[in-house]
């Protein structure tokens, strides 16, 4: 004979049973991959996937308990070793990726049409075939643009402002990046109104890198314009030395450039694109697919300016530029 209190505790613990089960099923790990061209050691991609990391949290995300991050880190310039950890991640059955880079959210796209990717610092995702629409992605693929080809143009503007002398600028990028056909054209296109002659300049590795710069600093008046690829951020010490070695005004894409001596920079917060590709990435372990989710373009875009870099240069930054500029460094 069972007691009356015995039945009900036994009722209870039934009926709590499967509120627990459903509790341990809603909290079950999920995984996310996170692939990008960077060096694992570079602080400025510590501090972007921090973000990342922290944002998640903050919407209910604890790594260890029910999220785990899957990195593969390190393959900018190298397309065997991208498709080569696209295809690693996706092995993994993840329940979105992470991607940064156009080459390494090419890399996913061939290795799989289904597992969720966010992406992040990609430019034109629809020239490029990655998405069908910026409103309507289509297919497993969203995220964040870093930005239009027409922001090359404002960096010609710029590089001029700073430096008014300049009547050659050499523009340093990635020959398999498809980004950089685009940014050029830009720049060409009023190039004729500032008086600059402009020269693509394909570089693949440092030695290139040097070399070409080099090259280009034995004539006189010029300047260079830093397209962002996974290789010029990798090498950004090597350029911002050079470019002071030459006596060479550049201009960049990234804050990050000018902090570490680059002369002047325009370019989206990095950091803000992080935060925003977790609330992507929350949305889709929540149920939401890629597809509808539109691709969005940066909100935030900061103007830095490095005044020793100037100095050392013998340039004299004009009040108005350094009246609209987010950021000096002196």
């Amino acid at each position: 004979m069972i007691r009356r209190r015995d039945f009900i505790t036994l009722l209870g613990g039934a009926s709590a049973w499967p509120l627990a089960a459903r509790a341990q099923q809603a909290e079950r790990m999920r995984r996310v991959g996170v692939l990008t061209g960077a060096a694992e050691a570079d602080p400025e991609y510590q501090a972007r996937y921090a973000v990342f990391r922290q944002a998640l949290q903050q919407l209910g995300w604890t790594e260890g308990y029910n999220i785990r991050f899957d990195f593969r880190f390190g393959s900018s310039g190298d397309r065997d070793l991208e498709r080569r950890y696209a295809q690693e991640l996706v092995a993994l059955a993840p329940d979105s990726i992470l991607s940064s880079g156009s080459l390494n959210v090419r890399a996913l796209q061939q290795a799989t049409r289904t597992v969720p990717t966010v992406f992040v610092n990609v430019v034109d995702p629809v020239g490029a075939g990655i998405v069908a629409s910026l409103a309507s992605p289509g297919g497993n693929t969203t995220g964040f643009t870093s930005f239009e080809y027409g922001i090359s143009a404002k960096w010609l503007e710029l590089l001029k402002e700073i430096a008014a002398g300049v009547t050659r600028v050499a523009v340093l990028r990635d020959p398999i990046n498809p980004a950089g056909i685009g940014l050029f054209a830009a720049m060409q296109g009023v190039a004729p109104s500032f008086r600059v002659e402009l020269s693509p300049v394909a570089v693949r590795d440092a030695t290139e890198i040097e070399r070409a710069i080099a090259a280009f600093a034995h004539g006189s008046n010029g300047g260079l314009i830093v397209t962002l690829t996974g290789l010029t951020i990798r090498h950004r010490a090597l350029i911002s030395t050079l470019a002071a070695r030459h006596r060479l005004p550049a201009i960049y894409a990234a804050r990050y450039f000018v902090t570490g001596g680059g002369l002047i920079s325009y370019g989206p917060d990095p950091i803000d694109l992080y935060r925003r590709a977790a609330g992507y990435v929350d949305r889709i372990l929540k149920g939401e697919k890629p597809a509808d989710l539109p691709v969005q373009a940066p909100t935030k875009y900061e103007l830095v300016i490095n005044l020793k870099t100037a100095k050392a240069l013998g340039l004299e930054v004009p009040p108005t530029l350094l009246a609209r500029a987010d950021e000096v460094i002196e």
